[in-house]
């Protein structure tokens, strides 16, 4: 993908190559013309290698260096983060929220995900997620909701009301795309997530975290959807809440269920690696499109002391 700052032939080639099995001397000029020329490929093949968005001709979505384990697994990834508030009066049709986002525009435009807390609980109970997620290279708005007691169909609206906020009124607008966005949420807020997915298919993933709902059945959904349950969990059960929602899913959906081994319903409240390797490997395939990053998600990962469970299609579609 990446050229070497030194093609074509080199400058003594240049001077000496023979023609018609003749070695001639080039005139001055035309010496000149030749050495320049090679300048201004080394120039271009050296910004492929170090400028941003070096794989744009690619893909224009693709955000930040080549993917490895360790680099999606660390608590910040390759951006500065920078953040700014979002007060509930300021908002309509939520509770207001945070929004964190790469500092520099360098880059161009980001994804962007909203983020909705659970039942009785309030945005710092997913806050954890904002400068994690964001330093990967999106832009993430964790949200307060209009009631610690709204229901997931009023979250889902939530959702759907901060995505807007983000892309037509807040004042990172300019650094979102917004054909390129996506849903997550904790408990009932999970539960949002999938509602917000069924309201609006041209959100490119949903990640319900430990979700609940009393709706069980989501064959609508046309959204690349994520779920992940707790293998404890006794306040949404995964056999009653987190894989009945995963197998109603369409069989042709981009779809996966991870359930964490040994965890809790209130798993995703405080910093969890395994959430953060697979949810940043879902958004980055999905939002931003980057294959990249398909290898962490197939073939399937295999149950180890954080997974106990993991399903899903593979290979992935576009």
């Amino acid at each position: 993908m990446h050229q070497h700052p030194q093609q074509g032939v080199s400058a003594q080639d240049a001077q000496d190559a023979p023609e018609s099995g003749t070695r001639r001397h080039r005139s001055p000029r035309r010496r000149t013309h030749l050495l320049l020329g090679m300048a201004a490929a080394t120039a271009v093949g050296f910004s492929t290698l170090v400028g941003p968005g070096a794989h744009a001709a690619d893909n224009p979505y693709e955000r930040g260096p080549a993917p490895t384990e360790a680099g999606i697994e660390a608590l910040r990834g390759p951006y500065a983060v920078s953040e700014t508030s979002v007060s509930s009066l300021a908002a309509s049709g939520f509770g207001g929220g945070t929004i964190y986002y790469p500092t520099s525009t360098a880059d161009g435009t980001f994804g962007a995900i909203a983020i909705s807390p659970g039942y009785t609980a309030r945005e710092s109970s997913i806050a954890w997620l904002g400068p994690r997620l964001a330093s990967q290279g999106f832009v993430v708005f964790t949200i307060d909701t209009n009631s610690v007691y709204d229901q997931p169909a009023s979250r889902g609206r939530q959702l759907l009301a901060a995505l807007d906020h983000l892309t037509e009124r807040s004042p990172v607008r300019s650094r979102v795309d917004s054909d390129r966005l996506a849903v997550m949420g904790h408990s009932m807020g999970g539960g949002g997530s999938l509602e917000a997915a069924k309201s609006r298919p041209s959100l490119k993933a949903a990640i319900p975290l430990t979700p609940w709902n009393l709706d069980k059945t989501w064959p609508e959904l046309r959204t690349p959807t994520l779920i992940v349950g707790a293998e404890r969990d006794s306040i949404a059960p995964v056999s009653s809440h987190a894989e009945p929602f995963y197998n109603t899913l369409p069989s042709s959906l981009d779809r996966a269920y991870l359930e964490l081994n040994n965890a809790t319903h209130f798993a995703p409240n405080v910093s969890n690696t395994t959430i953060a390797k697979y949810s940043v490997s879902w958004l980055k395939r999905f939002v931003d499109d980057d294959t990249r990053y398909e290898q962490f998600l197939c073939p399937l990962p295999r149950p180890d002391l954080d997974i106990e469970e993991y399903r899903g299609n593979c290979p992935h579609g576009s």
